[in-house]
């Protein structure tokens, strides 16, 4: 009789872990996911500490959109394409793949280029009309472009995304490493819940 119960505590055991993996695999791949915000390139928009909702189901019928913020893969990463790594990414268990948390600034087949005035203030320009982005923290705090950086003009490939940090003098984005295949993206950020003082839609 022991070891009857014993059996059966480790067989409802067993199923339930399988259950809640399962289940959090679901949610994860299918619904969405929480994040936290590790650094200050999405200033004043995100700061650090926030806690946000990502979801993830749109990717499925819908393509990302010019002012969105998205999580992703950059593409310099080398994912792990094992089962393990796999697994890690569905699951949120032990995974250290490295996400970063930018907006979609240029889409495909955009005319891209920063211009920058003579008071200093830099603009981004698509198909050569100036941006409005009232979200960044400001155009007077911008990393100055040189040769080495993605500035423009150019045209966006197809497929292709250009992202940029709302905090443009402190963000490590498409300007350094170049254009972002979309089978990167992981999902779109769309509620700030935490801290309750800083509650919104994104």
């Amino acid at each position: 009789m022991h070891n009857e119960k014993v059996k059966s505590f480790w067989v409802d055991t067993i199923e339930t872990v399988a259950f809640v993996i399962v289940a959090v695999i679901i949610i994860r791949f299918f619904i969405g996911e929480i994040r936290w915000i590790p650094s200050g390139s999405m200033h004043p928009t995100l700061l650090e500490g926030d806690r946000i909702f990502v979801e993830r189901f749109s990717r499925f019928y819908a393509a990302p959109e010019r002012g969105d913020i998205m999580i992703f893969y950059p593409p310099f990463v080398e994912l792990d394409s094992t089962f393990g790594g796999v697994f890690k990414r569905l699951t949120g268990f032990f995974c250290k793949d490295i996400a970063y948390i930018k907006r979609v600034v240029g889409m495909p087949g955009d005319k891209f280029e920063i211009k920058e005035a003579g008071d200093g203030a830099c603009t981004v320009f698509i198909n050569d009309k100036p941006l409005d982005e009232p979200y960044i923290q400001s155009k007077y705090d911008y990393i100055k472009c040189n040769d080495k950086m993605y500035c423009g003009p150019f045209v966006i490939p197809e497929g292709q995304y250009f992202m940029m940090g709302d905090n443009r003098g402190n963000s490590q984005d498409s300007r350094f490493w170049g254009f972002l295949p979309e089978d990167r993206f992981i999902g779109r950020a769309v509620f700030l819940f935490w801290p309750p003082s800083r509650m919104k839609n994104l």
